[in-house]
């Protein structure tokens, strides 16, 4: 989810720092050069605030250097994937940082099919799947694929339900967790395990950390890029071969038979209002043109988890560790200036 879509420390919508939310900081002063940027829009660029580490950063990312380097102001609008894409069709927000158009697949190509919508670039790929710990896999070495759980619900009991087993699936309102109904039924899990859902991505990580630290047995879906499967010792437990009309009904809620398939491979995007590129196609190149090596979103992503940081404190690290890959987003002038307001920093 290298590491998505959780997920902190998970910084989620209850850990949404101040500052990231603050007002933006103006480019323009009585002090600024003449060199400085004026930005193609006079209103405030509008990004989703999608409450998982990796999309947070993105957004920090892309608010400082369109700031610093283009001369604009942003605000982020929180919410859970469905109805920020809404939004982003409406034109409520300009900006979702990263998309994962194979985990909304039908929504993703009706808003796209709206034409109020576009999908630039390529961020990095993501995945998703299922996971339990290493230890776990080595006192139980016949646990190898998704479908063998059926043997093991004794191994994963339910707390609130000692007869059954628990899988820890998505936190609650995200888009993942359909695909995980589904999987569950698909597999024919549905009579012996709860899907427990997570009010949030950080009690989903912190009930995750608890079990490994105490050397728990347990599963539960993740995503990568995360700091999380970076960290611990984790096994991914096998689905079968991808299979493209197996997922597409994994995908609907109303799926009345699903298969089991393999999730699909997230080629992430950044979503963007149409009317917005139309209006500032500077900015929608430099979307157009942002991608982050996998080494690059993993260190930070490490970073942000073993200093303890907000979103916005991971931004900053990237921006002035990897300054060969960003400058390559934007023109020379552009990276001049946020370069410079890095080293004013």
């Amino acid at each position: 989810m290298r590491n998505p879509h959780p997920l902190a420390p998970v910084c989620g919508a209850l850990a949404l720092s101040a500052a990231l939310l603050a007002p933006a900081v103006q480019a323009a002063s009585p002090d600024t050069p003449a060199t400085a940027a004026t930005c193609e829009v006079d209103r405030p660029i509008r990004f989703s605030g999608l409450n998982w580490e990796s999309n947070l950063v993105l957004a920090g990312i892309e608010r400082y250097v369109l700031e610093h380097g283009y001369g604009c102001k942003t605000t982020v609008e929180i919410g859970e994937t469905l109805p920020m894409l809404a939004a982003l069709q409406r034109g409520d927000v300009d900006v979702t940082p990263e998309v994962w158009p194979g985990q909304i697949e039908g929504a993703w190509k009706k808003a796209l099919a709206s034409g109020k919508v576009l999908g630039v670039g390529h961020v990095y790929d993501a995945g998703e799947g299922w996971y339990v710990p290493r230890y776990t896999v080595e006192r139980h070495p016949d646990l190898k694929a998704a479908s063998d759980l059926a043997r093991y619900k004794k191994v994963f009991t339910d707390p609130e339900d000692p007869g059954r087993g628990r899988i820890y699936g998505c936190p609650a309102g995200w888009a993942c967790g359909t695909l995980n109904d589904n999987l569950l039924r698909a597999l024919k899990l549905d009579k012996d395990y709860s899907l427990f859902a997570p009010g949030s991505g950080a009690a989903q990580k912190a009930a995750i950390v608890s079990a490994y630290k105490r050397k728990r047995d347990i599963v539960f879906y993740y995503w990568t890029p995360t700091s999380l499967v970076g960290a611990l010792d984790l096994v991914k437990l096998d689905l079968p071969a991808f299979n493209q009309t197996a997922y597409t009904c994994m995908t609907d809620p109303k799926c009345a038979d699903p298969v089991a398939t393999e999730f699909k491979p997230n080629p992430v995007v950044t979503g963007v209002n149409a009317a917005f590129a139309k209006d500032a196609p500077k900015i929608t190149e430099f979307l157009g043109k942002l991608t982050v090596p996998d080494d690059a979103i993993n260190a930070t992503l490490g970073w942000l988890e073993n200093e303890g940081k907000e979103p916005e404190d991971a931004a900053r690290y990237f921006l002035k560790q990897y300054g060969p890959v960003w400058r390559q987003w934007m023109p020379a002038d552009a990276a001049d200036r946020v370069q410079a307001a890095l080293a004013r920093e």
